[in-house]
Formats: structure tokens, sequence, C-alpha cells
């Protein structure tokens, strides 16, 4: 009971990790540089993300622009694009089968091919977990580089964004629930190795009909 408990809060986390995966995937502020300038009113912000740019101003107005060429853009720009995507898909994949491998659940079969179910979606969850978290390293350290360089001048530079810390609030959930739906399986077959089956013992009237000798052939 305790173990299906186990399972569904790591169901939540999974289901957390898979929606904050998206937002951070979908989000344009990756990125942002805020340029106050010497007057409040031309204030602007400017927000980068992997699949689109945007512009906020003082006034209220709001605009954006797609990056639709894909070879003019930064490698690191382009391996989150990939990496982000198969996180988003692996995590969905991850849903679904654990879903049929959970123990509260009535679908999936016996108990042992739900167990096999719920670690291959645990599995899932950590491969997702780890693409998730490459991108965002990648990406802040890309910007944490360009912000402590002198040569860059301050218009320029950028600091990290919300959709950064929401890829890696959601990369730690999918972890967390990938090692929990993986090692809830492999409770019962420690348990067999820890506690081996007794050996099958014959009755003691069995032996002594098995005997070479009985007692009664001598009264």
């Amino acid at each position: 009971m305790a173990s299906a408990g186990l399972q569904f809060f790591a169901f939540m986390l999974a289901l957390f990790g898979v929606f904050g995966d998206i937002a951070a995937t979908l989000l344009p502020n990756w990125k942002v540089n805020a340029d106050v300038g010497s007057n409040i009113i031309t204030a602007i912000t400017q927000m980068q993300g992997l699949w689109m740019d945007c512009t906020w101003y003082s006034t209220g107005m709001f605009s954006c622009t797609l990056k639709y060429s894909v070879l003019s853009l930064p490698v690191y720009i382009q391996a989150a694009r990939t990496t982000m995507v198969l996180s988003c898909i692996l995590s969905a994949f991850g849903i679904c089968i654990t879903t049929v491998g959970m123990k509260c659940t009535k679908l999936g079969g016996d108990t042992d091919s739900k167990s096999h179910t719920c670690f291959a979606g645990g599995v899932c969850f950590i491969l997702a977990g780890i693409f998730g978290l490459v991108p965002t390293s990648w990406y802040t350290r890309e910007i944490i580089t360009n912000f402590l360089d002198q040569t860059i001048p301050e218009s320029s530079k950028h600091e990290p964004g919300g959709a950064v810390y929401i890829g890696f609030i959601s990369a730690g959930f999918l972890l967390i629930a990938g090692v929990v739906f993986c090692t809830s399986c492999f409770k019962k077959q420690q348990g067999a190795w820890i506690y081996p089956p007794k050996q099958q013992r014959f009755p003691s009237t069995q032996q002594e009909n098995n005997a070479g000798y009985n007692l009664k052939d001598y009264v």
C-alpha cells in the first residue's frame, strides 16, 4: 500500500514535470535584457526564447518575431530545441506507460507485467529529465559567459529568464519521479534475495519408509 502511494506521488511529480517541460519549451523568456535608457517612457524588455524573440515596451505594447531560420541560430539554441522536444516526447510516453504499470490502476495484467511496465516508464522519465537538464545548463552557461565578457556592451548582455528556472525544476521533478518508479519495482525481488525460500523437507514417515531396514522386520 505504501508503494502504491509512493508511485502516485511520483506520478504527480511527473505530471508537474511534463507541464513545466512543455511550458519551458514554448516560453520566450529564456534570457531577458531590460534596457531602461535615459527615459522611463522608452524603457523596453527584450526576451529571447528557443522559437521566438519578444519585446515588451513600457507603454504596454508587445511584439514577437519567430525564428524561421534554423541554420542561422547558435549551436546551443539548436541543441536546446532538439533536446527539449525529446524531453517532452519522452515524458509524455512515461505518463502513458506508468498509468498502465502503477499498482493503483487495473491495467497492465499481472504483478510482474505491471512491474516491468512501471520500470520502463521510470526509464522514460529519467531520460526526459536528463534531456531537459542538459539544454538548460548549457543555455545558462552561455548567458553567464556573455554576461561576464568585458568586450560585450551592456546593452547586449542578458540574464537567465523564467523559462530556464522552470526547465531546471521540471527536470528535477522528472528525475525524482523516474528514480521512484524504477526503485519501487525492485522491492519484491530484493525481499526474495534477503529471505530465500526454505528448502522442502520430507516428513518423518516418508524417511522411515525409504530406509533400507525397518525395525518391524526384527520383531
